[in-house]
């Protein structure tokens, strides 16, 4: 597992922060908010894309393929696996999904163009802001010639980029996927757009750890993140012949689609709750067998309601003794690389026996009423994990963790 996130960029660190309960969100440094009514972003500090790649590379590629690049490498470093020292480099591939990719340099570049400096747009450009770059970059970075694509299903990209590895391994068409998602997005265009759509919490402006609250009956809008959260998935009999470390093993994987609007979720729950059956009923997994949900919780008030309502569908009575948790409300929301971060996290809920907390919880809210481990962490055997994401277009992911017990 590999990850850079805006509450750190180390397993360790992160899941201290995480189940302690520390946000990394605050007030934006990035860029002038003054024309932006949210004011809070969960952002990446201090990183450095020359630790990862040369300068010139790192200068032609835009911040989201840095952040996939870094967790790739240090994924790989975490799994003491090297493509150069693979039996067939061709059995090694990249998914690794972007839900809006190179945003930053859309808005430099635009910038150029419409300043009559048709010249000085950058023969980078292209590539520099197409989502699948970063799949692309990471391949060529570590020799990997093996399937290569990216999931663009923004939201749900990296959990789709996953489940869509682990099918791929299933069926045979390779022995080891890199797999999770990216994400940079934090610009004035991004945040014009999202405001303009008043999904971005606006409440919190001057109390910016406060502002992602989940499930809360107070939420007003998601904070955006930005990141990267990477998988490396092998064929249990490749893992085991170079006697690798296992985490958990992916049971399974799980797509739908509300067919309902293009950003706002199916109020009845349906579209999600399909998806759920689906992954449940591949796994042959009752519903009271699953120990904790890493909830998509955007801390948007259609989201987390539709989202409770599917859950309480899918899983009955089993619903409400099933601990449920947002790590977005420390996070942020890290859209296409959310699911990564989120798989990471249902993992470590397995390996360490503690359930992240979802922070910001103050006001329940009738139509929110399962158990969303208000504010602290609470230590559970955690056997099998379910991490969910949701997408505009009402795109549909969900994958199922388990304990390896061999």
């Amino acid at each position: 597992m590999g990850l850079v996130t805006p509450v750190g960029d180390e397993i360790g660190i992160f899941w201290k922060r995480i189940t302690t309960g520390v946000s990394g969100i605050g007030r934006i440094k990035c860029f002038d908010t003054e024309h932006c009514n949210c004011k809070v972003a969960a952002e990446v500090a201090d990183f450095v894309p020359e630790l990862y790649m040369e300068p010139k590379e790192a200068h032609r590629n835009d911040r989201f393929v840095h952040f996939a690049v870094a967790a790739a490498k240090k994924a790989l470093a975490d799994a003491s696996f090297l493509v150069s020292q693979a039996e067939n480099p061709g059995r090694v591939g990249v998914i690794i999904g972007s839900g809006i990719g190179g945003m930053e340099s859309i808005k430099i570049q635009t910038g150029k163009f419409h300043h009559s400096e048709t010249h000085k747009v950058s023969p980078f450009m292209i590539p520099a802001l197409i989502c699948n770059i970063a799949a692309g970059v990471v391949a060529i970075e570590i020799g990997a010639k093996g399937p290569n694509f990216a999931a663009v299903t923004a939201c749900a990209a990296g959990s789709h980029s996953i489940g869509e590895a682990f099918q791929l391994l299933r069926l045979g068409r390779a022995d080891v996927m890199i797999a999770g998602g990216s994400e940079a997005a934090l610009s004035e265009l991004s945040f014009a757009g999202f405001c303009a759509m008043k999904a971005m919490s606006v409440a919190f402006n001057d109390d910016p750890i406060h502002a992602s609250r989940p499930f809360d009956k107070k939420r007003d809008g998601f904070v955006m993140g930005e990141g990267a959260g990477i998988l490396v998935l092998e064929t249990l009999e490749h893992a085991l012949t170079r006697n690798a470390r296992i985490y958990a093993e992916v049971i399974s994987y799980a797509a739908s689609c509300d067919a309902y609007h293009i950003t706002s979720p199916d109020p009845s729950g349906e579209g999600l709750a399909i998806c759920l059956r689906n992954l449940l009923e591949s796994a042959d997994c009752a519903p009271e067998e699953v120990d904790y949900i890493n909830a998509h919780g955007t801390s948007t008030i259609y989201n987390d309601a539709c989202e409770t309502l599917a859950i309480k569908k899918v899983f009955g009575k089993a619903a409400y003794h099933i601990p449920v948790s947002s790590t977005k409300s420390m996070t942020g929301h890290l859209l296409g690389a959310a699911g990564g971060i989120e798989a990471i996290v249902a993992i470590q809920s397995i390996v360490s026996g503690i359930v992240p907390p979802t922070i910001n919880y103050e006001f329940p809210d009738p139509v929110c009423d399962l158990n969303y481990v208000p504010n602290v962490a609470i230590r559970k055997d955690v056997r099998t994990a379910v991490s969910e994401n949701l997408a505009f277009g009402g795109h549909n992911a969900a994958l199922l963790f388990r304990r390896f017990e061999g």
